[in-house]
């Protein structure tokens, strides 16, 4: 469960670092989602910590929230827990570990990506920042709109959902909406 959309994130992530430039826009299901390939310093959102100790502190952060999971995952396991409730944390977990990658490795492992030129895997220069300051690469958008009908005057012509995401941020969001869904059967105590 982990694995394979670990690989499925990490593999797309390096096809767009190293095939797309930052803000490069393809459309997938013209009118609902694109590929557009930025990068993101921080959390979800785009939020960050400031300077490179709020990247260090988030980085560090998510590697003791992963280690966590995982032992969270063997407790739930031992203990004879809901499948689907040991699926979800998996694939939590696996999303978690999908953005610590980049934030660990990237940096070192890959130049700057920029407006203009592609990345390079391993650059004879170093990579664009040390271990541990990596950025994450996202490159999902949903393009759709809300309709002029709908009564907020706020939402009208609006995007549904403006953040850009990947694979790993998907992993997470889901699986979180199942377990939320299914809390009742999961969590009877």
């Amino acid at each position: 469960m982990v694995l394979p959309v670990l690989l499925a994130d990490q593999w797309l992530k390096v096809w767009v670092k190293t095939h797309c430039t930052i803000g490069q826009q393809f459309e997938l299901i013209p009118g609902l989602i694109e590929l557009q390939f930025i990068e993101n310093e921080g959390m979800a959102f785009g939020w960050a910590l400031p300077g490179d100790a709020g990247k260090l502190a988030l980085t560090l952060f998510r590697l003791i929230a992963a280690v966590g999971i995982g032992f969270y995952i063997q407790r739930l396991a031992r203990d004879g827990a809901p499948r689907g409730l040991i699926l979800s944390i998996g694939f939590v977990w696996a999303g978690a570990l999908g953005n610590i990658i980049d934030s660990l490795l990237y940096g070192v492992l890959f130049s700057a990506s920029t407006w203009g030129t592609f990345a390079e895997f391993w650059p004879i220069d170093g990579g664009y920042a040390d271990f541990l300051m990596g950025n994450v690469v996202d490159m999902f958008h949903f393009t759709a709109r809300w309709p002029h009908w709908v009564p907020i005057d706020l939402l009208q012509g609006r995007e549904v959902f403006p953040p850009i995401w990947n694979i790993a941020d998907a992993s997470i969001s889901c699986s979180v909406i199942w377990m939320l869904l299914k809390q009742k059967k999961y969590f009877k105590s």
